[in-house]
């Protein structure tokens, strides 16, 4: 049975995270060690913790310096923080949580066990239901793990060489792609959501600004014009309507109209972009809808 920690940073988190905390103290496998660690939080989430942290012996709590940036880049800083904790345990796989979801006792389990089947699995992760939907896996691979609930094998964790800090963010797609590139297996597993309990996205920017950010991002990251317009198109479906697609677009727009240098090397570029039009070939066919449906049957 593979062995597992947890690391999870926190700012001003005091709305979810006992959820979160509650989550995880009622898993039927539960971590060998559990870092909490706190961005300079000001409203209650340090002491949220610290209630639990002296009743479960593995829950350690860290507080990072006062007068830090909110930024992608931060929460790494944190993450790294919380791995330095870690480094000395014996374990096998390592999850990073988002301190704003919830999943049900059984949801470890059933992620440990599809490590434990395939030996090649590097990451692994479920979708998230939000705002009462699910996230629609026509226009994401399945083979992405979303950033709010991702876990590693301890090797391929070490073979990407971890998180890389990135203020622009898309530092879980990175991680995710580059294991792929190095030969790892990825998956979502549909089967167990887990509940996402405020809009991706809106940590570091408003409703409005997120898709925005979002185009933007997927410049810097490589992502293929002609996949970020079918993307574009679709999400003007999706709440808010027609406004969010248009503004992804314009931020994506405005970014590769400046000229600006990728933040990613040519060979994840290339790469990430053979993927994006392998899977629009596959969904313009209608491959990929059948494809899902029978995952999901």
């Amino acid at each position: 049975m593979l062995r597992y920690v947890v690391i999870t940073p926190a700012r001003n988190e005091s709305r979810h995270m006992r959820g979160l905390i509650e989550s995880m103290v009622a898993q039927s496998r539960q971590p060998l060690r559990w870092v909490i660690v706190s961005d300079a939080s000001t409203d209650g989430t340090d002491e949220i913790v610290e209630s639990y942290r002296r009743r479960f012996g593995w829950i350690e709590l860290v507080r990072m310096p006062e007068k830090r940036d909110r930024s992608f880049a931060a929460k790494v800083s944190c993450f790294n923080a919380g791995f330095e904790r870690v480094k000395g345990q014996p374990y096998d796989v390592i999850a990073s949580l988002d301190a704003d979801i919830t999943f049900q006792p059984d949801y470890f389990e059933y992620l440990l066990e599809r490590f434990e089947e395939n030996p090649r699995l590097g990451v692994g992760g479920t979708p998230f239901v939000e705002g009462g939907g699910h996230y629609d896996y026509r226009f994401t691979n399945i083979e992405h793990v979303s950033g709010a609930c991702q876990v590693f094998r301890r090797d391929c964790f070490a073979d990407i060489g971890g998180y890389t800090p990135r203020e622009i963010g898309g530092v879980d797609l990175v991680a995710v792609t580059t294991a792929r590139m190095k030969g790892w297996q990825t998956r979502t597993f549909l089967e167990k959501p887990y509940v996402h309990h405020r809009v991706m996205g809106t940590a570091t920017a408003s409703v409005w600004r997120a898709p925005y950010k979002v185009g933007r991002a997927d410049y810097f990251l490589g992502s293929h014009p002609v996949w970020e317009l079918a993307r574009c198109i679709y999400q003007t479906t999706r709440p808010p309507v027609l406004i969010g697609g248009g503004l992804r677009l314009v931020g994506f727009g405005l970014a590769m109209l400046s000229g600006a240098d990728k933040q990613v090397s040519a060979d994840f570029v290339t790469f990430r972009r053979k993927e994006q039009m392998h899977r629009l070939r596959k969904f313009l066919t209608g491959f990929e809808r059948r494809e899902l449906k029978g995952m999901t049957q």
